[in-house]
């Protein structure tokens, strides 16, 4: 039976030219790949690599908010900035990302982190996101490594 969360590089050639690394669950491989069929040209990929590098920047940019929201214990900001994050990172697949960003909307909505109980302790939901956003920033660097060697990125 086929899994609906496939590595993008099971659908390609032998020379790995266009395929993307093993991401495990961090990347939705067929979100990914609706994308990529976007793309004029396979080796430049221009158009999918515009759209990733603009989520770098803009994450990279949401996280700093964060923090800053975090430090003036501003929850509705929090829950905006990881709504707002969470849309984008599923637009392109990031999976992980996006879950993370959920949980820090869900925290900021002063609900659990699945959204549905509401959570009437804000110091315990900024607790939640003081855990959550560490580790919603190594799922990101982690997903912002593969994608950049797959763009033959070695740069920043």
């Amino acid at each position: 039976m086929a899994s609906t969360h496939r590595d993008v590089a099971e659908d390609r050639s032998e020379d790995g030219s266009s395929s993307l690394p093993d991401c495990g669950d961090s990347i939705d491989a067929q979100t990914f790949e609706q994308i990529l069929e976007m793309d004029d040209d396979e080796d430049e990929r221009e158009f999918s690599r515009s759209i990733v590098y603009g989520f770098f920047d803009q994450a990279e940019g949401t996280f700093k908010k964060m923090e800053s929201s975090l430090a003036k214990s501003d929850l509705p900001q929090l829950h905006s900035l990881g709504h707002f994050l969470k849309g984008s990172s599923a637009t392109i697949g990031l999976i992980k990302v996006k879950d993370g960003c959920e949980k820090i909307q869900n925290f900021g909505g002063m609900k659990d982190a699945t959204g549905n109980h509401e959570e009437p302790d804000p110091q315990l939901c900024l607790r939640r996101i003081q855990e959550t956003l560490p580790v919603l920033k190594e799922d990101y660097k982690e997903v912002e490594k593969k994608l950049k060697q797959f763009y033959h990125d070695s740069g920043n």
